[in-house]
């Protein structure tokens, strides 16, 4: 079918341009110490950001009120029916300040659109849409989840927190057919073939799995509204309003009535409405590349639309931002996907990062192997570009230390490895990946252990640890998308140094460093005098014969420039 690629490319250039116009001025200051580095305030910066990732049935029960719906009762195998996380309880644990405390300035949870209200079995076990993958209308919250008043809440109180709002969306397919969902109309979906995953054709042109109807993002064809979506509309009172929205969304368009640009309204809907940051978009390397430079596009112009009426809500200039999977991808592939017989570069169809399917392997090295190699591809083949990297997920069957023996370990190298990072729920309180009688990747999607983090005193020094860390990441911009460079050997003692136009941050990490005394070198980096705070042991320190004085029983130091 025929692509619309040139009139998105110009759009999106033109918002870009738009946007670097606009880019605030930071104000000068008087530098404060021997190393002539400014301190301002810390600007938000994608490419070192702090995410939290939370499946939204299972974080934070904030309303037991909606959790039983759509008469979703059927008996369901472990861990495969709703438990009762909402919108609402995220809500809760900003204005607790727990997102705050942990040094996270984004969070991204899961689908929260309406879901298939009936139950089917993928072979792994009778199961619900819990997971919210499985949508089966995009104008509408699903009410396990919460309302359109609790999702706008939530932007606006994590806005007030300065925290980002990541929306996890999904355009690749529908949700299984079920007693109680019809499947989708022949010409808007396929049912067959399944996808082998061999090349291009074999990898877009078909079905993730049995019973997933896949989306014809390819296609251009107008098509006309399920009849099935049209009656439901009309039942909840909306019909006529819907159908307007589209008249007018496809007249400022001029866009095709093809599946994938309804999708795209009904999404970026979300973002004009509440002011979206940002969307994690699913199963990327299964659709066609030009929907999400069109996604991107109109999500773009959303975001911009949502500022200008919502002034004095905007954080910063920061333009919107779209996180992909492409499930398997890893750094080391540089810029380009491959499918055996055909390369996508995913970056130049609207995506800022790709997650990183590679770090829990490269997790096993040691840091400054990690460190190394991830500074060099960050700075070359995926500069002004990003990944996000990742230890644990909801649909990986191999995490890094999944019996959690390790949880110490898998902070420093998810936090300190260049690149954003993605906090999985319950990384940072070594939450149960071991359950019994679950099957699949049931086991990764327990419910979040508040219970121990309340309780037991291990729990609580593990949770400590990832948010000295992780405070200590948000406030450096120079740990994620700065420069590395190693100072010492041993102990390890390396640099990271961030600069855009007048904005400077450095920074100093010691890691596996001895009990009691133990000395720094950062000659070279920071000069004698310069006075220096560790805010892992919360100890001030002076630059002394390009050396630094800590004891404790600490084996990590985290120095900032002292104010």
């Amino acid at each position: 079918m025929k692509k619309l690629p040139i009139a998105i490319a110009v759009s999106v250039l033109f918002l870009t341009c738009k946007q670097a116009e606009k880019k605030t001025q930071i104000p000068d200051s008087k530098a404060q110490d021997s190393t002539q580095i400014v301190h301002k305030e810390v600007p938000f910066v994608w490419q070192g950001a702090n995410i939290y990732f939370l499946l939204t049935d299972r974080f934070n029960n904030g309303n037991p009120d909606n959790d039983l719906n759509f008469d979703r009762t059927n008996e369901t195998a472990t861990l495969r029916g709703f438990m009762g996380g909402d919108i609402q309880g995220i809500t809760n644990k900003i204005e607790e300040g727990y997102f705050s405390k942990l040094g996270v300035n984004a969070i991204w949870f899961t689908p929260v659109v309406e879901q298939i209200h009936g139950d089917t079995d993928e072979g792994t076990g009778n199961t619900y849409a819990y997971h919210g993958y499985w949508a089966k209308d995009w104008t509408a919250l699903d009410p396990n989840f919460g309302t359109k008043k609790d999702l706008e809440k939530l932007v606006k109180t994590a806005h007030k927190n300065k925290i980002r709002i990541i929306m996890d969306v999904v355009v690749n397919h529908t949700g299984p057919e079920t007693d109680e969902d019809p499947v989708w109309p022949e010409d808007w979906v396929r049912t067959a073939p399944l996808c082998e995953n061999i090349n291009y054709e074999t990898t877009t042109s078909c079905t993730l799995v049995a019973n997933l109807p896949d989306i014809y993002t390819e296609s251009n064809e107008a098509v006309e509204l399920p009849d099935a979506l049209l009656a439901k509309w009309k039942e909840e009172g909306r019909l006529s309003n819907e159908l307007d929205e589209l008249q007018l969304f496809f007249q400022r368009t001029g866009y095709p009535r093809a599946p994938r640009f309804y999708i795209i309204k009904w999404l970026t809907d979300y973002v004009n409405d509440m002011g979206i940051d940002g969307f994690r978009v699913d199963t990327v390397k299964h659709a066609d590349e030009h929907t999400w430079l069109e996604l991107y596009a109109e999500a773009s112009k959303a975001f911009e639309t949502w500022k200008k009426k919502h002034p004095e809500e905007v954080l910063d200039d920061t333009p919107f931002y779209m996180v992909g999977e492409a499930y398997g991808y890893e750094i080391s592939e540089g810029r380009k996907f491959d499918f055996g017989d055909k390369k996508v570069d995913y970056f130049e169809y609207g995506f800022e990062s790709l997650i990183n399917f590679e770090l829990k392997n490269d997790a096993k090295n040691y840091y400054e192997t990690i460190f190394k190699k991830y500074n060099r591809l960050l700075n070359s083949d995926l500069k002004n570009k990003g990944v996000l990297n990742y230890m644990t997920s909801h649909d990986d069957a191999e995490p890094f230390d999944i019996n959690r023996e390790r949880p110490y370990y898998t902070a420093n190298v998810l936090l300190l490895t260049p690149g954003t990072s993605q906090i999985y729920y319950g990384d940072e309180s070594a939450r149960d990946l071991t359950i019994e009688n679950t099957d699949g990747d049931a086991t990764l999607r327990s419910f979040m252990n508040w219970q121990e983090i309340d309780s037991l005193q291990e729990t609580k020094k593990v949770l400590a640890h990832w948010q000295k860390l992780g405070s200590f990441r948000i406030n450096h911009p120079a740990i994620g998308a700065g420069r590395h460079k190693r100072l010492a050997k041993k102990p390890y003692v390396f640099s990271r140094t961030y600069i855009n136009e007048d904005y400077k941050d450095k920074v100093v990490v010691g890691l596996d460093l001895p009990q009691g005394k133990k000395s720094l070198w950062v000659k070279g980096f920071f000069g004698d005098g310069t006075k220096l705070y560790d805010t892992y042991s919360e100890t001030h320190v002076e630059v002394k014969n390009g050396k630094v004085t800590l004891e404790n029983d600490y084996d990590i130091a985290l120095l900032e420039l002292a104010d």
